[in-house]
């Protein structure tokens, strides 16, 4: 039995890997099944952990934190990775309000705190504590003890504090969005409505009429006009066209246009007249509109056209088809010549089939290509993100500088990598599937971890005398906000339950209730505004908690 012994009681780098498989595994079997009709998913795998740890199961130090941030890295980085191609421009659409939200549950808690410190005559150094506990930020945390030597006060019982608070933190959250959806959420809510906003594309039929027009090039006719929009296909009589620049339009041409939604009033004083025909639902079969023109997705899997626009890729002159869409990550992007074209884009081309099959060519259209992640970029940038995280930034009225730490500087690198990669030519694609295969596979790690180093001392810390009236005000601190605010937010019917989801966990800082949220919940809304408001919301948490020290220490 002595190499049972080896696998799971003697320190190594074999035990390690060992003891965090089996929790790994063991949890996430368990997270499958469903108590009372819930299931925690992979974040069970943290109970296990913390089970383990209570029961004796150790690892050596340096090989848990290695695992434990490793785990985080991935997981942060490749969600950042996942939002980015989509994050700037939902910011311009959601993102404020998303942060707006999530400033409340940040401010709403902060203040608890406070009240509470008064109230129950904790101090407010262990308070400090109880709120990076709660929130489980511990970059905060760093920050609150350098910000309390510097004034003369050890930070020791901040860091027991958060120690204890911290696993009722991470789980804290799961219950109350648990608590939510029992009780205040309709099946209405949980329909992804944001889902309307991720096509930025309206498909109508146009009859010219206007007499200003006929006989104008429709180069000409883009140039006078501001308006964005793509002529795919011309019914003239019983001839189709496939429109270049130099193609004249003529008086009753029938157009099939590609616009903006809120474009189509704009597109009918152009025109003339708009055909009341629905060509936006999901099953139009394009190629059976007419049978001397063919619609097909081409899918961009040439390395060297990562990063460049539309225009430069001339298709409509070199190759006769034009492009009335493109398909990125489900949302739906106007052809416009200035569009930024990105590695897996798909391409909807329209054209004669011999002159699409050129195109193919041209585009690249691997399937195969696209399976193979560039493990490259993977690191390269979760190196860069980690270099991130290290720099200090000082703010003024700030004694001690502020880093963005392990989670903060992979995520904001992801994002940028995603969102900007294809203008320095850095192929940052990945399947859905392999994303989602990473993501689950840092998360498993980090919590598993998380897990086995909170529950080595969890019980020996809750016996102290003020063990419990710190866990019990740390669950405060984490449920009641996120309840209060969550619930006034889907009151509000703006939101989707996802979407809410994701601003509640981006908030509180917690990975593993978004892991909750994303097997509960359909759709990727909580992902992106997760990765929308966590940035600034842990930003925010770091500051308050030294001016929390400034104000009341």
């Amino acid at each position: 039995m002595d190499w049972i012994n080896g696998l799971f009681s003697i320190p190594s780098a074999l035990q390690g890997v060992v003891v965090i498989s089996l929790i790994c595994a063991v949890g996430l079997g368990l997270g499958k099944i469903k108590f009372a009709g819930i299931s925690l998913g992979v974040a069970f795998v943290f109970f296990f952990g913390i089970a383990a740890g209570s029961f004796g199961l150790k690892v050596n130090d340096q090989m848990l934190n290695y695992c434990e941030t490793f785990g985080l890295v991935i997981f942060v980085y490749t969600l950042g990775l996942h939002v980015g191609p989509n994050f700037f421009g939902s910011f311009r659409h959601e993102g404020t309000s998303f942060n707006i939200w999530s400033l409340a549950v940040i401010i709403l808690g902060t203040a608890m705190a406070i009240a509470l410190t008064y109230i129950m005559k904790v101090p407010m150094s262990d308070m400090i504590g109880i709120l990076c506990g709660a929130t489980t930020n511990t970059p905060a945390l760093g920050a609150g003890q350098q910000a309390l030597q510097h004034v003369g006060v050890s930070g020791a019982r901040a860091a027991l504090a958060t120690a204890v608070t911290y696993p009722l933190g991470v789980v804290g959250v799961i219950f109350a969005m648990i608590f939510i959806r029992k009780f205040f959420v309709k099946p209405s809510d949980l329909e992804v409505k944001s889902s309307s906003s991720d096509d930025h594309t309206f498909i109508g039929q146009f009859v010219v009429v206007n007499p200003a027009i006929n006989g104008k090039y429709i180069a000409d006719i883009a140039q006078g006009t501001h308006r964005k929009f793509i002529i795919s296909r011309i019914w003239r009589g019983n001839e189709v066209i496939v429109p270049k620049g130099t193609t004249e339009l003529k008086t009753n041409d029938n157009l099939l246009v590609a616009t903006k939604k809120e474009e189509v009033p704009a597109m009918e004083l152009l025109f003339g007249k708009r055909v009341e025909r629905d060509l936006n639902k999901e099953q139009v079969d394009w190629n059976h509109l007419d049978s001397k023109v063919e619609s097909r997705v081409i899918v961009l899997s040439k390395s060297v056209l990562n990063g460049k626009r539309l225009g430069q890729l001339h298709l409509r002159d070199a190759y006769n088809v034009n492009v009335s869409r493109v398909l990125r990550s489900d949302i739906k992007l106007l052809a416009t010549e200035d569009l930024v074209l990105r590695y897996g884009d798909r391409l909807t081309l329209v054209g004669q089939p011999e002159a699409i099959d050129h195109a193919e060519k041209f585009l690249g259209n691997s399937v195969k290509t696209l399976n193979e992640p560039n493990l490259a970029i993977i690191f390269l940038g979760m190196l860069l993100g980690l270099a991130l995280g290290t720099i200090p930034f000082t703010l003024p009225g700030m004694d001690s500088p502020i880093h963005l730490g392990i989670a903060g500087g992979p995520i904001i690198m992801g994002i940028l990598i995603g969102a900007f990669g294809p203008r320095f030519h850095f192929i940052a694609y990945a399947t859905r599937s392999a994303s989602l295969m990473l993501r689950k596979l840092g998360l498993a790690l980090y919590l598993a971890c998380l897990g086995l180093d909170a529950g080595k001392d969890f019980l020996a810390t809750v016996v102290r005398p003020e063990g419990l009236l710190w866990i019990g005000l740390g669950f405060v601190l984490t449920v009641l906000p996120v309840i209060i605010v969550g619930v006034v937010a889907l009151r509000m019917k703006k939101f989707d339950f996802g979407t809410i989801c994701g601003i509640l966990c981006g908030s509180m800082a917690n990975p593993m209730a978004l892991g909750y949220a994303n097997d509960t919940v359909n759709g990727e809304t909580s992902n992106i505004s997760y990765a929308t408001v966590y940035p600034l919301g842990m930003f925010i948490r770091v500051i308050i908690a030294q001016v929390l020290v400034m104000f009341f220490v």
